[in-house]
């Protein structure tokens, strides 16, 4: 049946888990998931399998094989696993064996042949190509192999967050990514609709949810053949329409045009929608934010797990103080940012000349400033808008062109920074109330790269609209008003950028990674300094000092550090 007007009934859908079936080795083979299989004239059988997950390895041997056969399949295995060891993931700094992105290993010395499957951490990886060409030409590169036999694969769909943070409507789907400007008439949903049909073309499985039902943009930037929703009338599931392979969702396709309600009404509607359609499995799902800051945001935030946030902006520095709010309210909901889009940065006249309208330097305000990765500027160009009123967006209708280039980099960079994510650190800071210390490890750096810093320098340099004029950047906050001894209350990473920092006055603080990566460090003498002031503390009367029973991590190593010289 049509789904019309103001949705009522919030279903609720088991979700069918799909079930990953092990793979089918050759008849003479046992079937092994995610093994090594080696045949060769003595032994066809299988006779070596090897999981190849870090640090966990299992074999398989068969007695018939001769000493000298295994020593031969060893050799060979070392070599395919050598040649594609050269193969680097530039996102992950490791080789492609050790990311565990060989399965299914299959090497017969009777007839030189290689088979494998390449299982990457996403179907829309923006360099698979490269990865499949490299990986053929290492190997066929072998003086012994005659064929190679590669299948590229995708890791099935696995959301960043546990099930239990989303609505059954969203278990299948692994990543949903907000696109949000917190300003109107920026460009925001040109970005949502051409980088979710960006990721389409990738490779990915991807939907799109218009969060706007005072003025819903999408029925007009894309034409399905079927142009209102329907609802299961037994599981009143909510079913999308789909245009170009994209599922996508928007109450103007609810037959009832734009909305006119109140905010609560609104943000019910909105959770409604998007948590009861049945978007089965997807890789990503591109949820358009409306304007703002209010109800509705923080409704969607609170009630989905977003797995990251690109922000949409402009040269304008009114669009920067709009923007900048918004990246707090991600933080404070722990949704990290993942890009910036900088839309009508730019023309190129007829005179060869780039031309800057509106302006420069917002995009890399908020780059600098909230420690973003990635920054991606998009010209003002007449066909990007008409595709968009035209029912067909820019990257579907001329997807070879300049403009789908750059789109193509800013779902590059967001299929990256969410692979990324599973890897962040968790603690990359922390306190230490011994050292009276902000201790902090950056992201990619080991134990022994971990500095420390004064709290009271880390609040100092806060470059928030609380600290910073953001209309001249002149900085407001008096150092002084800021206590030598201030300690955080609370710490928690955003994303692979950032950490929040609740400091004890009630001060909430976004510390870029890379600010603090600029700020003075302690050096050893200001440390063992702490540290002997920390131990005179103690002896004065604080628990644990008199007596030497209760002493403190910290004056543990320091004693031990003390004690020969003592004896």
């Amino acid at each position: 049946m049509q789904l019309r007007a103001a949705i009522s009934i919030i279903a609720s859908r088991t979700s069918v888990q799909g079930v990953t079936k092990p793979a089918h080795n050759a008849a003479l083979h046992r079937p092994i998931h995610g093994g090594i299989v080696i045949a060769t004239a003595t032994a066809p059988a299988v006779i070596s399998s090897r999981k190849l997950e870090k640090n966990s390895r299992t074999y398989l041997s068969c007695p018939r094989a001769s000493d000298t056969s295994v020593a031969a399949i060893n050799s060979a295995e070392s070599e395919v696993l050598a040649a594609l060891s050269k193969i680097i993931d530039p996102d992950f700094g490791m080789n492609i064996v050790d990311c565990g992105f060989i399965k299914d290993l299959e090497i017969d010395s009777t007839n030189g042949s290689v088979s494998f499957r390449m299982e990457l951490t996403t179907p829309a990886c923006p360099i698979k190509d490269d990865f499949e060409k490299e990986a053929r030409a290492n190997i066929e590169a072998l003086s012994w192999v005659n064929t190679v036999n590669l299948k590229m694969d995708a890791r099935p769909p696995a959301p960043l967050l546990p099930d239990d943070g989303r609505p059954d409507g969203l278990r299948s789907v692994a990543h949903i990514i907000a696109v949000s400007s917190c300003k109107g008439g920026v460009g925001k949903s040109t970005t949502a609709v051409n980088l979710a049909f960006t990721l389409a073309q990738m490779g990915a499985k991807v939907g799109i949810f218009d969060a706007d039902v005072y003025g819903p943009s999408l029925p007009t930037m894309i034409s399905p053949e079927i142009r209102v929703l329907q609802m299961n009338s037994e599981t009143k599931a909510i079913s999308p329409v789909e245009y170009e392979g994209v599922k996508a969702v928007s109450f103007g396709f609810a037959g009832q045009g734009s909305a006119i309600m109140r905010g609560p009404m609104v943000s019910g509607l909105i959770q409604q929608l998007l948590t009861t359609t049945d978007w089965g499995d997807l890789d990503y799902l591109v949820v358009d934010f409306p304007p703002g800051t209010g109800d509705i945001q923080l409704t969607l935030c609170q009630s989905v797990s977003f797995s990251a946030a690109v922000i949409v902006t402009t040269p304008q520095k009114l669009a920067f103080i709009d923007v900048a709010k918004g990246i707090r309210m991600f933080a404070k909901l722990a949704v990290p940012c993942v890009a910036v889009v900088e839309n009508m940065s730019y023309f190129d006249g007829d005179d060869g000349k780039r031309y800057y309208p509106f302006g420069q330097g917002s995009g890399e305000r908020i780059q600098r400033e909230f420690g973003l990765p990635n920054l991606v500027r998009f010209p003002i160009v007449p066909d990007l808008s008409a595709a968009g009123d035209g029912g067909k967006p820019l990257v579907v209708n001329d997807p070879t062109g300049s403009t789908a280039q750059s789109y193509f980099e800013l779902g590059a960079s967001v299929v990256r920074e969410v692979s990324k994510l599973r890897r962040a650190p968790q603690n990359a800071v922390r306190y230490d109330s011994e050292l009276r210390a902000l201790v902090v490890r950056l992201p990619g750096d080991g134990p022994e790269q971990e500095f420390a810093l004064d709290p009271a320098v880390v609040r100092r340099n806060d470059t928030s609209a609380a600290s910073i004029n953001e209309w001249t950047g002149e900085k407001i906050l008096k150092d002084e008003s800021i206590p030598e001894g201030i300690a955080p209350a609370t710490i928690s990473p955003v994303g692979n950028y950032a950490a929040q920092i609740g400091w004890e006055d009630g001060f909430n603080q976004v510390a870029p990674y890379e600010l603090l990566a600029e700020l003075p460090r302690l050096d050893a003498d200001e440390l063992e300094s702490r540290r002997q002031s920390v131990s005179s503390e103690n002896i004065d009367g604080v628990p644990g000092g008199a007596g030497g029973g209760g002493l403190s991590p910290a004056q543990r190593i320091l004693a031990a550090a003390q004690a020969p010289g003592q004896q």
